[in-house]
């Protein structure tokens, strides 16, 4: 037999479903809700906590508990690379039109809210290992965040890594004020003489940081998935790596692989 709070937090849910309660609508207050069903607030707390659980309710501390609205998907393919490539040599106003984001979401650039920061760093063991040089090479490290204008939380968590001995012969890619950058990181790349041969992707699952869980406001028990990105030029140097994480919430990955016919 159901308990009472899993009895409320049905009632909660069918309303959501129905549509009676829509994305955005404030839920009535705990005591509001402990006065209509003849339960003590306590036992309130627990349908609401767990319809937080399941990313229909959102608590926001000091306002009130909300129906959660759906956030923007995201839909990252393989042949993104290959786009991004085939754009890397357009001409400025081009690459200014669309990027990457807009390309995996579906929106406009004037949907988009993008922030970028740089820092120079020494490499530790783990980018001394990936690209094949010594540690304490100097390294440019860039963080990205960029969230629909409509929302709080940014689509992913980027942290990428350049090496700045190749690209310190344009000074613009030393400076984040240039950001974003039309066409991206292969125009970059592109600017210094550099075309990349293939990328590497690897992908790993966890439950979010405090800090990860709070940036990208998941539900409590939604897993965050970790993206590797490392691209390699033509001689086979790896001359970029991003760390990307990805709320699992919202984001789906596709990869399509042709295969040789026999």
């Amino acid at each position: 037999m159901a308990k009472a709070y899993e009895r409320i937090a049905d009632e909660i849910r069918r309303s959501i479903r129905a549509g009676e309660l829509r994305p955005g609508d404030r839920l009535p207050s705990e005591t509001k809700l402990a006065e209509d069903h003849r339960r003590s607030v306590p036992t309130i707390r627990d349908a609401l906590r767990l319809l937080q659980d399941e990313g229909l309710v959102e608590k926001l501390h000091g306002r009130g508990n909300f129906v959660r609205k759906p956030r923007t998907t995201v839909l990252r393919t393989n042949e993104r690379h290959q786009w991004e490539k085939d754009r890397a040599r357009e001409p400025e106003g081009e690459r200014l039109k669309t990027g990457s984001t807009e390309h995996d979401t579906g929106l406009t650039v004037n949907d988009l809210v993008f922030h970028a920061a740089y820092r120079e760093i020494k490499a530790g063991a783990d980018l001394a290992a990936v690209f094949d040089v010594p540690e304490g090479t100097a390294f440019i490290e860039r963080t990205f965040r960029t969230r629909y204008d409509a929302e709080n939380a940014p689509f992913t968590l980027v942290t990428s890594y350049l090496v700045r001995s190749l690209v310190e012969a344009n000074p613009d890619l030393l400076d984040a004020a240039n950001e974003p950058w039309p066409g991206g990181t292969q125009s970059q790349l592109h600017s210094v003489g550099i075309e990349l041969g293939r990328i590497e992707e690897r992908v790993t699952a966890r439950p979010p940081t405090p800090e990860e869980a709070e940036e990208l406001e998941l539900p409590p028990g939604t897993s965050v998935l970790l993206l590797r990105k490392t691209s390699y030029d033509i001689e086979g140097r790896a001359v970029e790596m991003s760390d990307v994480t990805l709320p699992g919430d919202r984001t789906e990955m596709l990869f399509t692989t042709p295969l040789e016919r026999w």
